[in-house]
């Protein structure tokens, strides 16, 4: 109880002034967790509650709290235990559920969610990152405000909660008691952002260089790694799965045989049913699709041409080459000489090429 302490609680108990944190973040972790979303935003209050690298939580503490005593599982299989049971939400500024895996199950039990709710009705701004917008949203808690989810996840958002507008496109979003994180490296974005908030400038600075981690970004800056097609106009699920899966799948693709049977069609009922909808075949579009997502590589990093013809799923270069000059009607290198000539880089709008589902 004495770690979780905060200045909502510590004055009630008589502490003197100075040894109030200015800061108080309570943890819950889902099960399956993300565990970089969890580490990165602990180490950057770690590196702020003390002096050099000393990890004394004077300026600022946090707990992992949980409803049971059991470690829980991140997604990678490292359990980690919670520092104290569920307390009163009054003690802290922040409340943070890291989410992870959708695919297993339920993410938190119901004694999480009916402390969620308490903390929600008592003022306590609450936060999630990576899927821990899925929990505050299953649980009522984004009702009429906007959700930040990774792009990755959007889809299964939309399927789980079609009354709520997914933000696909930025790091984070702050409603004031409400923070919902894309997650991945847009955790340690957040985090400084709060760091900054409560503990100034110079002490977010001083933890982001500890990191070596360069400038902070605002939440408002795009998700890097965007999506490469727009699915919103297609309204039959099947196919709006099946491309949800070959985006999620861009540099390891899947065979066509595989998506068929994740969707329990036939390879043939996919193949008709991806030419009806879509006006072509879905190994076709497919390609397509990476080699869009090529051509934003070309144009917006400085990667090799190997690299990003790997990362576009193609182990020949040649191949890649040949494939890319069929469908843009230039080479990866011209491509990449128009940029460094002043040509616009290409934008998640020009990936998606041409309106395929009006």
């Amino acid at each position: 109880m004495d770690a979780v302490r905060t200045s909502r609680s510590s004055s009630a108990a008589g502490e003197p002034a100075a040894a109030r944190p200015r800061l108080s973040v309570g943890f819950i972790l889902a099960d399956d967790f993300t565990l970089s979303a969890f580490s990165l935003f602990v180490d950057h209050l770690r590196l702020a509650a003390d002096e050099g690298d000393r990890s004394r939580q004077i300026l600022c503490r946090w707990a992992v709290m949980g409803s049971r005593e059991e470690a829980v599982r991140a997604s990678c299989g490292i359990a980690v235990a919670r520092t104290s049971p569920f307390v009163d939400p009054r003690g802290f500024d922040y409340i943070v559920v890291v989410g992870g895996l959708l695919s297993a199950g339920a993410q938190v039990d119901a004694a999480t969610i009916a402390y969620l709710e308490k903390a929600a009705a008592a003022g306590v701004t609450l936060v999630g990152v990576c899927t821990g917008s899925f929990v505050l949203a299953r649980a009522g808690l984004m009702t009429g405000r906007r959700c930040c989810v990774s792009w990755y996840h959007r889809q299964d958002f939309l399927a789980a909660f079609p009354h709520h507008v997914p933000v696909a496109d930025r790091l984070f979003v702050d409603e004031g008691d409400r923070i919902t994180c894309s997650g991945g490296g847009g955790v340690s974005d957040l985090a400084t952002l709060i760091v900054e908030r409560h503990l100034g400038r110079a002490v977010a600075q001083k933890t982001r260089h500890v990191l070596l981690l360069d400038r902070p970004r605002a939440g408002s800056e795009a998700q890097p790694h965007p999506p490469v097609t727009d699915t919103d106009g297609v309204r039959d699920e099947r196919v709006r799965r099946a491309l949800l899966l070959m985006e999620q799948n861009l540099a390891d693709p899947l065979p066509v045989a595989a998506i068929a049977e994740k969707l329990r069609l036939s390879t043939r009922q996919l193949e008709r049913l991806f030419q009806a909808v879509m006006g072509e075949r879905p190994g076709a579009f497919y390609r397509e699709l990476r080699l869009r997502y090529a051509r934003f590589l070309l144009e917006t990093t400085d990667r090799t041409i190997t690299d990003i013809a790997l990362e576009s799923g193609f182990a020949d270069c040649a191949h890649f080459s040949r494939q890319f000059k069929a469908v843009h009607g230039f080479t990866p290198t011209g491509s990449r000489g128009g940029r460094r000539a002043g040509g616009e880089p290409a934008s998640p709008a020009h990936l998606a090429g041409p309106r395929l589902f009006e």
